[in-house]
């Protein structure tokens, strides 16, 4: 089942390539592919026996590439099953709001598919070359998505978005051999729990790299989440990049950077994690409060929400900096948010872009002040825009409130002054997103955009799956948070081997 999720949208970009050719076939053609690989996602999510939790759904290949002990590995957890599930939500939602898509369609469609693949495969492969392969596969589609379809310096932020990648990758690519070299294998659940010598290696040789090698594999993820200072491509590329892309780079491609935090960082090295937790839970709190503050001098509707980004996911991480309390009061709360909140940006801030793209392509601009008066003109988009605006405020029955609310309440009695830094991010975030919802939808109606018209059937689509997203989990959470804490408590656990 996880070989047929990972590989059926690769397998329908190659068809779409070698076989169709027409727009409106290719489009219809990759929206099947994508219902199909959603429908997948789900069954995924949907077959994890959450009393049983570990690893689940395991497909092993031993001997793949048997010179260099490489497996082919798939399998998830508590915590990579609802990514799986939410590549696929995304996808769909991908697919749907690339339907007015005209200029090289078909080569369009290939590389968003082509980019599900990557983004899927990182999520469930076990084995770090594996891993490694699905990690950099997927910069090779974003670049052209955004140099090819973006607008503005799209080339600049193509090259800006590789160049920083790039480089995440050459600290990861450098970590993963000194583990091999180190240890003889690329098994990352057996790797699990290193420092305590579960692979057979003597610890007191394996520390002397060990924190050199928690540092850059941290700096790889950093770039990816991204961490301030390493977060300078992330507006960048979302003001340029097209809807779909600004989606699967917001909902997704950041969670990679969480989720390598969560699997290899914590995993692996609890005890370094644990030394490190005043140093992340600091650099947590700067990028919830830098990114908020910068978002208040935001008028382009795309670079205030990536901003925003920068501040929410700052919230992952601090979230996992709980798993640095001492061992006898540790407890899975707030590693178990700073998933969910994974999970709740996913969906919360791909209806933003969203909603944002179908402002775009209908008034031609999203300068803030020159929009406003558009709840009369476009009702419907300007509902789920609202709903999108306050779920990332952190409004109660809405996802984003339940994701946070169970980070600060993990976090506090570890880091309280941290946690309560953090909280005053929300207090922004209300702020920003109240003002940018009524200067751009309400106030009077302009003439100027008397002409502009209604989301259509087709585009009203992926807007309304992720608002049901939003509103199921955040009126009941458990349907992800009992999963996630089968996975995080395994988390835990590393710390008392």
């Amino acid at each position: 089942m996880l070989t047929a999720t990972v590989f059926l949208p690769l397998a329908g970009a190659l068809f779409i390539a070698a076989f169709l050719s027409k727009a409106r076939v290719v489009r219809t053609f990759a929206a099947a592919v994508a219902v199909a690989d959603f429908a997948l996602a789900v069954a995924v999510f949907a077959s994890y026996d959450r009393g049983q939790g570990g690893l689940q759904l395991v497909q092993r290949y031993a001997n793949w590439i048997p010179a260099l002990n490489v497996e082919y590995f798939l399998a998830v957890d508590g915590i990579s099953a609802p990514l799986v599930l939410l590549t696929g939500l995304l996808g769909l939602a991908a697919v749907f709001s690339s339907w007015s898509i005209e200029h090289r369609s078909k080569e369009y469609f290939v590389w968003l598919l082509t980019l599900q693949t990557a983004v899927m495969g990182v999520f469930v492969a076990l084995d770090f070359i594996l891993f490694f392969v699905f990690w950099e596969l997927e910069l090779i589609p974003m670049y052209l998505l955004i140099s090819i379809w973006g607008s503005g310096r799209k080339e600049y932020s193509a090259m800006k978005f590789l160049a920083f990648t790039f480089l995440g990758s050459a600290f990861m690519l450098v970590a993963i051999l000194v583990v091999y070299f180190s240890t003889g294998t690329f098994n990352m659940a057996q790797l699990a729990g290193l420092e305590a010598g579960k692979v057979g290696l003597d610890p007191a040789v394996l520390r002397l790299s060990a924190q050199l090698v928690f540092a850059f594999f941290l700096v790889a993820f950093a770039i990816k989440l991204p961490l301030w200072p390493l977060h300078t491509w992330l507006p960048d590329a979302h003001t340029d990049a097209p809807t779909a892309v600004s989606v699967m780079l917001a909902g997704v491609l950041l969670k990679m950077g969480g989720y390598g935090l969560i699997r290899i960082n914590a995993a692996m090295f609890p005890g370094i994690m644990r030394d490190a937790g005043p140093v992340l839970a600091a650099l947590a709190v700067v990028s919830i409060l830098y990114g908020a503050f910068v978002v208040t001098r935001q008028t382009d509707l795309k670079r205030l929400i990536a901003y925003s980004s920068v501040s929410h996911m700052g919230y992952v991480l601090l979230g996992l900096t709980s798993l640095a309390a001492a061992a006898p009061a540790i407890t899975p709360v707030g590693a178990t948010g700073a998933v969910l909140q994974m999970f709740t940006h996913g969906t919360i801030t791909g209806l933003l872009f969203v909603m944002v793209g179908l402002v775009y392509e209908r008034s031609h601009t999203r300068h803030i002040p020159d929009l406003g008066g558009l709840a009369s003109r476009m009702p419907y988009i300007s509902t789920i825009f609202v709903v999108a605006a306050l779920a990332a405020l952190g409004l109660p029955a809405l996802s984003g409130f339940v994701a946070e609310l169970l980070v600060f309440l993990g976090t506090f009695p570890v880091w309280g002054l941290a946690t309560a830094l953090g909280a005053f991010g929300v207090v922004l975030s209300a702020g920003y997103m109240l003002w940018m919802v009524q200067r751009a939808l309400f106030g009077p109606a302009k003439e100027r955009w008397a002409h502009l018209r209604d989301a259509t059937p087709v585009e009203a689509v992926a807007p309304a799956l992720l608002a049901i997203a939003v509103v199921v989990v955040g009126i009941y959470p458990a349907v992800l948070t009992d999963m996630l804490r089968t996975g995080v408590q395994e988390l835990v656990n590393l710390r008392f081997l």
